[in-house]
């Protein structure tokens, strides 16, 4: 017999969020975060409602499609899995002819009744197609598997790197090295990577970094050597980060975005002017809110029974921690500006649907446990 109080358990939806198959904790510190982020992007936007209006609608929307996952068992979603890898890749190859250019860079579709930047469907596409393949293979995997899941990863990577989008590309690349990483990679594989990415690394600096890039990296060692050029976004994020002090200057009162300052306050540097009003508290409080959908995220995950499920899940919470250290890093001048956008609170729409999407895969796997063998117990 199964005992009563077996930790092992696959988890059952409780409360009146079951009825919608959504954790009830994890929905509702989403919905915290989505609150803070159209409280700060309000600020962060001069005041413009309108930007506001427009993120709460996609936002909206990213909800729908969340349910719309989370209804649907994880069974389908990894059958779809190859069907969405394939219209993702499309996406992204059709980019390079019919694709829109911005600020330089090459990275949506317009569709006339949609537009939408590929390159974020692939960051959950990818990890999905490497968590399918491995999944449908023995664990853990040999040396050949290892390497064909690396060629589906390496695909997407290069064609989002050179659209140019160095952060999207690294994030693509970090989620499906962590779902190899959870199918149990052996230790030798783990230190064979590290010693093939350190000899790799003079080779994409050479022949993988645009110029531009480039001067991103040399920047971050030394932002003071072009305050009014390459250096001048980093500097100026600094300054709104330490005026912020303990408590913030309050709300609405950011001089660096009122002021226009410090460029790109509501997309990429929108941390920064969190910063500037909340100070070290208000980011405390924020980055609490991450810290605990990203535990409950995997307390959740750790309940899968389903080999594709622990490895998307595990992926997809990964990547989402990954989302704010680099974004959160490169703001404060610890990392290279690579354009990294803050999770549910930088303006955007491809963005915020795919994030909800991903923890919409989450609640699937929540909400529709597997079966699960009978322990026996001798008393």
């Amino acid at each position: 017999m199964i005992h009563p109080y077996d930790i092992n358990q696959p988890l059952k939806p409780k409360g009146l969020l079951a009825l919608f198959h959504l954790d009830t904790t994890l929905f509702l510190l989403l919905l915290a975060v989505c609150a803070c982020g159209l409280t700060i992007l309000y600020s962060a936007s001069g005041g413009n409602f309108s930007v506001v209006q427009a993120q709460a609608v996609r936002m909206g929307i990213g909800i729908f499609a969340m349910l719309i996952l989370a209804f649907t068992p994880p069974y389908i979603i990894k059958n779809l899995t190859p069907i969405f890898f394939t219209i993702s890749i499309i996406s992204l190859v059709l980019i390079y002819f019919i694709g829109v250019e911005v600020n330089g860079s090459h990275r949506w579709l317009d569709l006339k009744i949609i537009r939408f930047q590929p390159s974020e469907l692939m960051k959950l596409s990818a990890p999905m197609m490497v968590a399918y393949y491995l999944s449908n293979r023995n664990l853990p995997p040999s040396f050949f598997v290892i390497i064909t899941a690396f060629i589906i990863t390496i695909a997407p990577f290069v064609l989002v790197l050179y659209q140019p989008d160095l952060g999207t590309a690294l994030l693509i690349l970090f989620a499906c090295i962590t779902a190899i990483f959870f199918s149990g990679l052996q230790w030798r594989y783990i230190i064979l990577a590290i010693i093939l990415i350190g000899i790799a690394l003079p080779i994409v600096w050479e022949f993988g970094l645009q110029d531009y890039q480039k001067g991103r990296v040399l920047t971050l060692l030394d932002p003071e050597s072009d305050p009014l050029g390459k250096g001048y976004q980093i500097i100026q994020s600094k300054i709104a980060i330490g005026s912020g002090g303990m408590y913030g200057k309050g709300w609405l009162n950011s001089t660096q975005a009122s002021l226009k300052f410090l460029p790109e306050s509501s997309t990429d540097f929108i941390y920064a002017i969190t910063a500037e009003e909340f100070g070290f508290v208000g980011i405390t409080i924020l980055l609490s809110l991450y810290l605990l959908i990203i535990l409950r995220a995997f307390y959740l995950i750790n309940k899968a029974q389903d080999p594709f499920n622990k490895l998307i899940g595990a992926a997809i919470t990964s990547c989402f921690f990954f989302y704010i250290f680099v974004n959160a890093g490169m703001v404060s001048g610890l990392l290279p500006i690579v354009g990294v956008p803050l999770p549910f609170i930088s303006y955007g729409g491809t963005s915020i649907v795919t994030l909800f999407l991903s923890f919409g895969i989450i609640m699937s796997i929540f909400a529709h446990p597997e079966p699960k063998k009978e322990k026996e117990y001798t008393t």
